[in-house]
């Protein structure tokens, strides 16, 4: 038996952990540079105020509604994410960790265990040990867990739903649209639609042999965990073949030294997502933007450079960053974009090697794991690379105006009692 626990509108969550008088306000949070609503709270939702709508569009609404604006604090989040995690390991080591506010546990179902009750402790001990609300979602598969979470949030469940009577899934399956489906994408759910498959309960009685002829291996599997028939191991998570990341200006930025600097500091957080999910590099692709809404002279390029062998070394990497960027700037443009892609990502066990050339890397494995320990046990930057200038001179910095204290990160910035 799987439960999801999913924390309740986990940003806004966060921040009404250390100001209560956000309770039962509307909230909203922004996305880097303060750009789009990527949070809200049920208060925020009950106005009507849609997901991913872009903050300056309504901008004048929020305040007429007095609606609590925050820009994203992901040191805190990133704290607090930990802090929910920890704890739930506390209750169950059979945990997955599937993104910052979701976590799967496993339970072994025998005569002595209660699941509900421990569902239920689950749920209190992580409200009165972090202070963040979840909601859990049961069921005998992950993907029919993921659909009781959805149906968990719902006020009348109480933040528990379980799923795993099979009277109860021929109940709520054939009002689940196959588009809402865990991995059923809009496309897929286009074909299935073709097809005559409209929804959950349809896709569980269809054939897989021909969903899997039809469409793909992954929507068989998913035909199979529908039924109740696990077909991911829960230790089994499938790495990016990409990692991108990039950040738009809260300036325009013609300096090349200065866009270096921000391609560098983006490559050096790709590469630690790269090496946490132990996979290597066997190309990367660095682009320069321009504000595309801004009339004048418009500049947008990108340039992919190949590695001899598959990386994952930051230094190795930063090389070719510095390469990029000199070969794609162009002076006399004011660019409002930059960041970097690793691309075609595989495996860090599968090691090709060169006739030619050296290609052990477990001395270059050795360093960034040290690097990234120290790192991961003191915070962000304590080991960096020396062509990364001071982190407090970022002159790249994305537009934060509404950026709440890092009350669990940074010392200056703890909560006052008076």
């Amino acid at each position: 038996m799987f439960a999801l626990v999913d924390c309740n509108n986990f940003y806004v969550s966060c921040e009404r952990v250390f100001n209560p008088l956000l309770i039962n306000k509307p909230v909203v949070v922004l996305s880097n540079n303060d750009g789009c609503i990527i949070a809200r709270s049920n208060e925020a939702k009950a106005l009507n105020i849609p997901m991913g709508a872009p903050f300056h569009t309504y901008r004048d609404f929020i305040n007429a509604h007095k609606v609590k604006v925050y820009s994203s604090n992901y040191p805190l989040y990133g704290d607090m994410s930990n802090r929910v995690m920890a704890s739930l390991s506390e209750f169950n080591p059979n945990l997955e960790v599937y993104s910052i506010d979701e976590a799967f546990l496993k339970f072994d179902q025998n005569g002595n265990t209660n699941i509900d009750h421990d569902i239920l402790r689950i749920k209190d001990s992580i409200l009165k040990w972090t202070g963040i609300p979840v909601s859990i979602g049961i069921g005998p598969t992950k993907t029919l867990a993921k659909i009781a979470n959805t149906l968990a949030k719902k006020n009348n469940y109480h933040g528990i739903f379980d799923l795993s009577s099979k009277i109860k899934q021929d109940e709520i399956l054939k009002d689940v649209n196959v588009e809402n489906i865990w991995g059923i994408s809009r496309r897929w759910g286009s074909k299935l639609r073709m097809i005559g498959i409209g929804n959950a309960l349809q896709l569980r009685d269809s054939s897989p042999r021909r969903i899997r002829q039809y469409l793909s291996v992954v929507v068989e599997r998913i035909v199979y965990e529908l039924r109740g028939v696990v077909c991911l191991d829960i230790n089994e998570i499938l790495p990016k073949k990409n990692i991108m990341c990039s950040r738009s200006f809260a300036n325009t930025i013609s300096d090349k030294s200065i866009l270096r600097q921000s391609v560098i500091e983006y490559a050096i957080r790709a590469c630690e997502k790269m090496r946490n999910q132990n996979t290597r590099a066997q190309s990367v692709y660095i682009f320069l933007k321009t504000n595309k809404f801004n009339k004048g002279r418009q500049h947008n390029e990108g340039i992919v450079l190949g590695l001899s062998t598959p990386c994952s070394d930051t230094a190795q990497i930063l090389r070719l960053v510095t390469t990029a960027v000199d070969a794609i700037y162009k002076s006399g443009y004011l660019y409002q974009k930059a960041g970097i892609m690793l691309l075609d990502l595989i495996p860090a066990t599968t090691n090709q090697g060169d006739f030619f050339q050296n290609t052990n890397s477990s001395a270059s494995d050795k360093r960034m794991h040290i690097i990234d320990s120290l790192n991961k046990k003191f915070g962000p930057g304590t080991i960096s690379n020396g062509s990364l200038r001071s982190r407090n001179n970022k002159e790249w910095s994305g537009k934060r105006h509404y950026l709440s204290p890092r009350y669990t990160t940074q010392w200056d910035e703890l909560p006052h009692v008076m």
